[in-house]
Formats: C-alpha cells, structure tokens, sequence
C-alpha cells in the first residue's frame, strides 16, 4: 500500500496549505515537548522538586481554550492565513524567551502564555486544511496532520539525544525558536482558504465576538458532547506521553541518548498509528475507528508501561502510541465534519482545548503520586487503561460523521 498516493491528487495550492498547517502543528508541539523532556534538568537548576517543574504542564494546557477562543475568532472574523502567521510568531517568540528566564516562577508564566498561542494553532490550521483539502481521502489526511503532533514530539527526542547535553534546557529552548521560519513559508507560498472567502462573500463582513457566541450557543448540546469526549483524548495523549520520559528517567535511570532513542521508536509508532487509523476510518467510518483504536491500547499498557530493558519498553511504547494517536488521528477530521460551517475554526479548536483544560491536572497528579508511590510506571499504566475505556464509552454515543460536506 502507498500511503502517501492520495498526495499526487492535490494541487500545487493543497499541498502548500496542508505543508503550512502540518509544520504549524509540528513544530507547536516540538515547542511544548522541549520542556517535557528537560524537566529533572529544569527542576536541578532551579532546586525544586519535579513536579514542581511539571506545573508548566498544567499552566500550558490550562490557558490553551484562551487561545483557541481568540485566535478561532481572529480566524473567523480575519481570514486563516494571516492569523496562522501571528499565532506562529506568537508561541515562537515565547519559547525563545523561555531560554532566558531566571527562575520558576517566571517560566510558569512564560508557559501559561505560550498555552494561549499554542491553543490557537490546532483550530485555526484544521480549518484551513479541511476547508481546502479534497473530500476524498480525507481521514488520511486528518491522520497524516493530526501526527505533526507525534512529528513534534519525534524532534523534540532527537533533539534532546544529540545536542542537550552540549547547549542544555536553556539551548534547548532557543532551537525551539525555529518554527519562527513557518511564518514566512506562509506569507509567500499559502493562500487563504477557499472556504473562508466564500464564506465571507456570503456574509458581508467578518464575524464578531457576539456573533461567534450565537454560533456556539445554537449548537450548544454538540459542543458540550465534544468537550466531554476531547477531556478523555487529551488525558490519554498526555497521560500516557508527557511523563513518559521522566518514568524512563526516574525508574530505570536511562540516559539522554537512551531517553531520545525511545522517544524517536514511540513517535514512530504514534506518527504511523495515525494514519493508518486515519484511512481505516474511510472504510470503518470515523467512529468504529476510533473505539478500535482505544480498545486495542489496552492490551499493550503493560509492555510499555511495566515492562523491563530497553528493547521491551522501546516496543511497548511503539504499540501504545501506535493506538494512542491511531484514535487521535480521526479527530481533526470528525471535528471538522461535525462542526457548524460559520464557526469552523472556532468550535473545534474550543472543544479541543477545553479538553485539555479539564485533562490539564493529570500529568501532575501522576507525577506527584508516582513522587508518593515510588515509581511511575504503575501510575501511568492505571491512568491509560482508565482513560481508553472512557474514550470507547463515550464515542459509543457519537454519531458518524464520515462524508460530511464542509462549507462556510
């Protein structure tokens, strides 16, 4: 099988709008994963306990539906292309300040505000690309961009492996700049999306702020839904990806270059999951993909999570991340199907993040109970297992979205 056949069909226009928004989100989360895997560096530096440090975890996905309120209006109201510009800028320039701070405390907050740019990026590039992407074969490319995430966190591992011990956290953060580049990339290769402009033709004007609330308010039992299902998403990726470096640091004392090796093969296997997930959703339909894909995480839990040497946990972590974001990979693409047209890069990225801001606690609930219990392996494992069941429960409920058209 080709998978990367269904890319020969898009036009010279396509490609650039999806290649925008897969570096967008990539090197988003290459930016959040920096932090995940320099916190016993961090937490050494500034003298404080761990978990301490993992805060930054909370504070970021905490204030992330902040950012996807403002920057879904501002692409509602002022197109997609130029405020995927601006959000880019905005959390490439608050990571690089994350290189230079002087203690915690401000790095929380530095984190808190690259939460509120980070918010922005996933709502307002989904809409962009689904809005200018073909209908056909559309769960391989909500598959394929979903796992710029997993992309992101791949970076962050080789990163990590070959350059921290000679730059550091503090060099860390300043390569984390980079995505600054994507900005430019936009400005003279992406156009806005076609969608948008009929959209806009159609109304007028831009939407406002109040406008925006009447659009989420009249489909307010759906949004509600979404929120309650994107809680059990966000607490599976992040509860069984965030802390993963540090139970491979703290349980089995593994070095940076062990460390980053195992997080390449996890980000292999998440990024890998994710489209195969994505193109069986075309057959399956979105929903029987995703409760598959959640189910079959839990057999897996306990190689990657309570199994011992380098290669068992290298393999165990492929195979979760392989469902994990297998189920993740359907999600752009039956947001954006199931979400009303006029509000389409507001709703999704609202629903998302404000999952992520009921999730937020967990990783550091888990690492403050794995401080209490003595190990993290266990903590993780309950926590995946728990979450996959409540995925498969509550999508059970869901209606299938898949062939939905997807207008302004």
């Amino acid at each position: 099988m080709n998978f990367f056949a269904p890319f020969r069909t898009l036009t010279a226009r396509q490609r650039h709008a999806f290649a925008a928004c897969f570096l967008g989100w990539s090197l988003d989360a290459f930016d959040y994963f920096i932090l995940v895997f320099c916190v016993s560096a961090v937490a050494t530096d500034f003298k404080v306990a761990k978990s301490a440090v993992t805060e930054a975890y909370f504070l970021t996905l905490a204030f992330r539906p902040l950012g996807a309120l403002l920057f879904g209006w501002m692409a509602d109201r002022f197109g997609r292309r130029p405020t995927l510009m601006v959000n880019i800028l905005c959390y490439s320039v608050l990571e690089l300040a994350c290189a230079f701070t002087p203690s915690l405390h401000v790095l929380l907050v530095l984190r808190a505000l690259f939460g509120i740019a980070m918010g922005g990026e996933w709502g307002v590039g989904a809409a962009m690309a689904f809005e200018t992407l073909p209908k056909e074969n559309r769960g391989f490319f909500s598959g394929f961009l979903q796992e710029g995430y997993a992309v992101g966190y791949l970076v962050a591992a080789a990163v990590f492996g070959l350059l921290f011990q000679t730059v550091g956290w503090r060099g860390m953060f300043i390569v984390g700049a980079m995505p600054a580049l994507v900005a430019g990339y936009i400005a003279f290769k992406v156009e806005e999306s076609p969608a948008w402009q009929k959209g806009r033709a159609a109304r007028g004007t831009g939407m406002s702020f109040s406008g925006l609330w009447q659009g989420i308010r009249g489909y307010l039992p759906l949004f509600l839904f979404l929120v309650l299902l994107m809680s059990g998403f966000n607490a599976f990726s992040h509860g069984s990806q965030d802390n993963h470096p540090l139970f491979l640091q703290s349980d089995h004392h593994f070095d940076a270059h062990t460390v980053g090796a195992i997080g390449i093969v996890l980000a292999l296997g998440a990024i890998m999951g994710g489209i195969v997930f994505g193109m069986l959703s075309e057959r399956w339909g979105r929903k029987r993909a995703i409760i598959t894909a959640a189910l079959l995480a839990i057999p897996v839990t306990p190689l990657a999570m309570l199994a011992h040497g380098r290669i068992a946990l290298a393999s165990g972590a492929f195979l979760l991340q392989f469902m994990v974001q297998g189920a993740w990979g359907v999600v752009p693409v039956y947001l954006s199907e199931i979400s009303p047209g006029p509000v389409r890069a507001t709703f999704p990225g609202v629903v998302y993040q404000l999952g992520n801001l009921i999730a937020s606690k967990i990783t550091n609930i888990q690492a403050r109970a794995a401080e209490h219990y003595g190990s993290y392996g266990p903590v993780l494992a309950v926590t995946t297992i728990a979450v996959a069941l409540f995925i498969a429960i509550v999508m059970s409920f869901a209606r299938e979205s898949r062939g939905a058209e997807i207008t302004a």
